[in-house]
């Protein structure tokens, strides 16, 4: 057994040693191989090559074959091919869609579109890779012719071609913009055929302001009113739009919604009492006593209020009248006159009223007179000033009242001032001898009292004393 399978190998070899060598280049690819066949044919059948009519090999099938010779094969590609509306199954050399198109006999047209295995390519575009594999699939070339389609938008007509399936598509390939607005009829999910006529009427641009807010849309609408009822702006009442309901819709117009509202204002305005003051005899002078307490009244007015957008536009009085009338303040004050005795170092005096002043202090010299003035040192009665000549207010304290002022002892009104009004009086000094005052003290209006005619019987207020 041995022996058999030894000499078996040493045929083997021998006859592998013994054929010729040849190179087989398969779509530019080289093998090397040793063969005792005598034909390109049966080569070629010996490594397994199925051979097509439209595969090109050189030399020729039938050529004998000698050692150190090259075949070439160059293998046709399988293509699948749809157009017009037929499937052609082809084997070809094309190297291009365009030569494999017109080897198989489809002419293109401009507007033509070639779509390679799903995908939209040029006709120039290759086929396939140059070493295609036996179990690939072969590639499928769709020749979608492109139809003409009449389109009138807005009025303006336009021929386009398109192999889109749609009328949307169609349009949206040729560049035509559409609005939300804008009516196409057929409409837009309407299939393609030649020769088909669409007509786009174009919506125009509005804007509409209501309520705040800017509405910006497009329409159809011929009148303002179409476009408020679009878009669901109602008016109520005496709204109105400016323009009017009934103007005709124009590009980029500006529509506003004026909102009206009336309503009845009721507003109230008080009225001051009044202070009526009565004097009461039985009353110690300087005492009050109230006898009513004051209290405003009320006076409603009805108005008729227009507003637009929110603004007061127009306000109208429709009536008026006192809700409630004011009640009149009533005070009592006091007109008895009590004489009473003040002890001081300089005696004992009897008083009729005492008044809480402010007191300051001045001479001759601080009374704002040059020396020159024929007036120099001279009181608003003519007296000579100094100690014990006081400035008041004589709608306060009479002039040529006599007075005592604790601490600066005893005086009589003589002089008035620019400054000195009210609860304020001003102790004279003799030049040289000057003691500054600016303090609250009590002044006495010693008896006898003047005639009733000439008191004041009540007298100014005055701030609370600075401590």
């Amino acid at each position: 057994m041995a022996v058999a399978l030894a000499l078996a190998s040493l045929l083997t070899m021998g006859y592998l040693r013994t054929g010729i060598q040849v190179t087989v280049a398969i779509d530019g690819h080289p093998r090397w191989l040793r063969t005792h066949q005598t034909s390109v044919g049966a080569v070629l059948e010996e490594i397994g090559l199925e051979v097509h009519p439209e595969d090109i090999i050189s030399p020729g099938l039938e050529a004998p074959v000698r050692n150190g010779d090259v075949i070439s094969v160059r293998r046709a590609r399988p293509v699948v091919v749809e157009a017009d509306g037929r499937t052609i199954e082809v084997r070809t050399q094309s190297r291009t869609i365009a030569d494999l198109l017109q080897e198989v006999g489809v002419a293109l047209k401009p507007h033509d579109l070639v779509i390679l295995d799903g995908r939209e390519v040029s006709p120039q575009a290759r086929l396939t890779d140059d070493n295609p594999r036996a179990e690939d699939a072969p590639p499928r070339i769709v020749v979608r012719r492109a139809v003409p389609i009449h389109v009138e938008d807005g009025g303006a007509p336009l021929t386009i071609y398109t192999t889109q399936a749609t009328v949307g598509e169609a349009l949206r390939a040729a560049g035509i913009v559409l609005y939300l607005g804008d009516r196409v009829n057929p409409d837009l999910a309407s299939r393609i055929s030649a020769g088909l006529r669409v007509y786009i009427e174009r919506s125009r641009p509005v804007t509409i302001r209501v309520d705040g807010h800017t509405i910006k849309t497009r329409t159809q609408g011929k009148t303002v009113a179409e476009v408020l009822a679009q878009e669901g702006v109602a008016l109520l009442g005496k709204d109105y739009t400016e323009p009017a309901l009934d103007a005709p819709v124009a590009d980029d117009m500006v529509i506003r919604v004026v909102r009206v509202r009336e309503e009845v204002a009721i507003e109230q305005e008080p009225i001051p009492f009044e202070t009526v003051w009565r004097p009461d005899p039985e009353l110690e002078l300087d005492h009050r006593r109230l006898d009513q307490e004051g209290r405003d009244g009320v006076t409603k007015r009805r108005f008729h209020v227009v507003y637009k957008d929110g603004q007061e536009v127009e306000r109208t009085l429709e009536d008026e009248w006192v809700a409630m009338e004011p009640v009149t303040k009533t005070i009592a004050y006091g007109t008895k006159i009590v004489l009473r005795e003040l002890k001081t170092p300089e005696g004992t005096f009897k008083y009729w009223r005492k008044i809480r002043v402010l007191a300051t202090s001045y001479t001759a010299a601080t009374c704002g007179k040059s020396p020159k003035h024929p007036r120099y040192g001279l009181t608003f009665l003519g007296w000579r000033a100094g100690k014990g000549i006081v400035a008041v207010d004589p709608s306060v304290i009479n002039l040529g009242t006599k007075l005592y002022v604790p601490g600066y002892g005893l005086g009589v009104a003589g002089d008035t001032g620019g400054k000195i009004r009210g609860r304020h009086i001003d102790l004279g000094y003799d030049e040289g001898n000057l003691r500054l005052w600016n303090q609250w003290v009590d002044v006495y209006l010693l008896a006898p009292p003047p005639p009733a005619h000439r008191i004041r019987w009540i007298l100014p207020n005055w701030p609370k004393e600075r401590r």
